[in-house]
């Protein structure tokens, strides 16, 4: 692992949930170049802890299921534990199970909107509860998605998944700003992960063509702009969305 390249969170402590590859991975990855210790949350333990094994000594990896109060606290107290505090929380966890309403079940459904929402709702409770518990500010950054802000055929879970984080957001920072905690939100468009690669070819023609920038975006371009939000760069910033999509649907 190099040394921190600009030390813009230095001596921070961050938890990622769903950090194990993907978005989550790069944000940890830049996170921990950037000076901070790093706690990588995801469903699959054995492959957070393998993430945070590439990243050095300071990061860990645990299992964690995102919709189980429990599991967030633990994540939450391995941070504590291990690093003595929090000073970020990235919501990132996510899934997908595409289909039309004709063919969506009520479990398929539920499942998105349980992971993505229920899950962020329940991290950044548990992130602004200890923030405000330790009195010394803090980030709290949620993944939304482009989809949460047009919806997408096929996706009415994920899509109002990601719309309900919208305005969890900014419900959020309205209660917590007092506490000089900011939350803000996210959200990509098609970014090149092992998730959007499911895509078949005709769906990225039909994506690519709504790109002014005529390209996709890799995971390190979502990456900087949560280091951004995270560090005192974006100090007098909270309540936000800040698309990361070429330009896509503006």
């Amino acid at each position: 692992m190099t040394e921190p390249a600009t030390g813009l969170l230095d001596g921070r402590i961050a938890v990622v949930t769903g950090a194990a590859q993907g978005l989550g991975y790069a944000i940890a990855e830049l996170f921990v170049e950037n000076g901070a210790s790093i706690v990588i949350g995801d469903l699959d333990g054995d492959a957070a802890a393998a993430a945070a094994a590439r990243l050095g000594d300071r990061a860990v990896g645990v299992a964690c299921d995102v919709t189980v109060p429990a599991d967030v606290d633990a994540l939450l107290d391995t941070a504590t534990k291990t690093f003595g505090r929090l000073d970020i929380m990235v919501n990132n966890a996510g899934v997908t199970r595409d289909l039309t309403m004709r063919k969506m079940t009520v479990d398929d459904f539920q499942f998105v909107i349980d992971v993505h929402l229920r899950g962020t709702w329940l991290g950044t409770k548990a992130a602004s509860a200890l923030l405000r518990e330790q009195g010394t500010g803090g980030a709290i950054i949620n993944m939304s998605s482009i989809s949460g802000k047009v919806g997408n055929a096929g996706q009415t879970n994920y899509s109002a998944a990601k719309a309900g984080i919208v305005g969890l957001t900014k419900a959020a920072a309205k209660e917590v700003g007092f506490a000089g905690i900011r939350v803000n939100a996210l959200q990509p468009g098609i970014i090149e992960t092992a998730m959007t690669q499911k895509l078949s070819d005709e769906i990225r023609a039909q994506r690519l063509a709504d790109v002014p920038l005529g390209r996709f975006g890799e995971p390190a371009e979502v990456a900087k702009v949560a280091l951004f939000l995270a560090s005192d760069l974006a100090s007098y910033v909270t309540g936000v969305v800040v698309e990361i999509a070429g330009g896509r649907n503006i």
